[in-house]
């Protein structure tokens, strides 16, 4: 991958009229240029159709946008989606190779995050080239709608251990903020199709490169995190509980289930039954034991949590 070759840059659109403009704004101003921006629309009901339409014909050529049809796939169905399509017509799009990066609507990027980030790219691909399923993320400043700086570490803010991003801690917690990622086609094609059952389409991918290939973390922010009253996720401050706390044992004792690990044992399931003839022992062992935290009793779950952070 040459510093010439072009990217794709997927972002899904739903009623963000209000912060829109400044995200295509930033990636218009990137240092690095030579992308393709492909868009779809998630069924929006207020003017965000026609700013994207507006800056597509400002923009011959840097923006493709698809056809409206007023289907509404979620989030991580409308990542789905793009990434199939830029697969399907990758050389229509102008892609030699089908590098792609996830945008979020109401963001904002560094001027220097596409360069930065494919920098990255080939430098993890330079060993054994691009048969290896590889994903670039990167730390995220956080910022309030005005655009004031709440934290300069959306991975300090979330209290986010990155030096478990291995394969047996993502299938428990996802540490791949897709806002953040790059991924090359060796990832994109093994991903596919997202499983419907996935928690997020950026877990998934996670869970895949870490299998399967390299995931490669950027210990900067490349990504202004705007927090929002209508965030599909958002951020939340981490707040550090002391291991003697009643209130903890409380909840590590009480039998109400926690329906979050069920969601992860239902995935941990479908990554098992997609990939397990590809998977290591230890793997499966692992997907094994957070597949059975989908027994809705709290303590057999939290003890199944506990084992697998610790696997």
């Amino acid at each position: 991958m040459s510093n010439q070759t072009k990217i794709a840059v997927l972002l899904s659109t739903y009623n963000g009229e209000r912060f829109l403009g400044e995200q295509l704004n930033s990636l218009l101003a990137q240092s690095y240029s030579d992308f393709i921006l492909v868009v779809r629309d998630d069924g929006s009901s207020d003017g965000t159709v026609a700013i994207l339409e507006g800056y597509a014909l400002a923009n011959p050529g840097q923006i493709h946008l698809l056809p409206r049809d007023d289907e509404n796939k979620g989030a991580s169905g409308g990542f789905a989606f793009l990434i199939d399509y830029v697969l399907k017509n990758k050389t229509a799009i102008g892609l030699e190779s089908a590098y792609m990066m996830f945008c979020d609507q109401d963001d904002t990027w560094f001027p220097d995050k596409i360069e930065k980030q494919v920098a990255a790219m080939m430098e993890a691909e330079a060993d054994r080239g691009s048969a290896q399923a590889v994903l670039v993320h990167s730390d995220l400043e956080v910022v309030s709608e005005q655009n004031t700086v709440i934290s300069r570490s959306f991975v300090s803010y979330q209290g986010l251990e990155i030096e478990r991003n291995s394969f047996p801690n993502l299938v428990i917690s996802n540490l791949v903020t897709g806002c953040t990622a790059l991924i090359n086609e060796t990832l994109a094609a093994k991903a596919l199709p997202i499983a419907v059952n996935a928690i997020m389409h950026d877990w998934w991918l996670g869970l895949v490169a870490a299998a399967f290939g390299r995931i490669v973390y950027l210990d900067m922010p490349l990504v202004h995190y705007r927090q929002h009253e209508k965030n599909a996720i958002g951020a939340k401050e981490f707040t550090n509980v002391s291991a003697v706390n009643m209130t903890l044992w409380r909840r590590i004792l009480t039998r109400k289930a926690n329906d979050h690990l069920v969601e992860v044992a239902i995935q941990a399931a479908e990554f098992r039954r997609r990939y397990g003839v590809e998977l290591s022992g230890r793997q499966r062992v692992n997907l094994r034991l957070c597949g059975g935290m989908g027994i809705k009793i709290g303590i057999v779950q939290r003890f199944l949590y506990r084992v697998a952070r610790k696997f």
